[in-house]
């Protein structure tokens, strides 16, 4: 089990472009993603990309065995790796959800997000797949990709009053409380 530190906001890396993968299968990729899951897992994350762990890569992870504790009113998503991804989204309709980051730790805010879209990409050996998705599964997609290009969620925050640190939002009411 490899947990890699995650950069932080404020680390000029999470703002690169991540460069695509072009060999799958190799032990490299494969360790990458290993320390992808090992590092979502520890910190109880949702996702994680290979930006947020230092490396330029378009890949990022997701999802996991149930309800995430970061996240307790949201459905469960599939644990998938995605390499190389594209994102469609399906029809107009857009929400607002709050996000946080495992780079931006302690704080949420209300992002504007597709409810459905359409992913496809790579796995590690080197299969195509597609998806459908909505909701949650499709709101953690998006965020994920998004590191791949260098934005994090803050730059999409829906109003700079739907954002602040966790526990006076929970306080607040503006977020369910997370149980400890």
């Amino acid at each position: 089990m490899t947990v890699r530190a995650v950069l932080r906001l404020g680390d000029s890396r999470l703002r690169e472009m991540a460069q695509p993968v072009k060999d799958f299968g190799t032990p490299q990729l494969l360790e990458l993603c290993s320390d992808l899951k090992d590092t979502m897992e520890a910190l109880s994350g949702a996702g994680l990309a290979a930006p947020q762990i230092g490396v330029s890569s378009r890949v990022v992870i997701f999802g996991g065995g149930g309800p995430n504790p970061r996240y307790p009113d949201a459905l469960p998503v599939p644990l998938t790796l995605l390499i190389n991804p594209e994102l469609k989204p399906i029809g107009e309709g857009r929400s607002l959800g709050w996000e946080g980051c495992l780079s931006v730790p302690g704080l949420r805010g209300q992002v504007e997000r597709c409810n459905r879209l359409r992913y496809c990409g790579w796995t590690p050996e080197g299969e195509w797949f597609e998806r459908s998705v909505e909701g949650f599964h499709a709101r953690v997609v998006q965020h994920e990709c998004d590191h791949l290009d260098g934005v994090l969620f803050p730059d999409r925050l829906h109003t700079p009053q739907a954002f602040g640190f966790i526990p006076e939002l929970e306080q607040s009411g503006m977020i369910p409380m997370v149980p400890s």
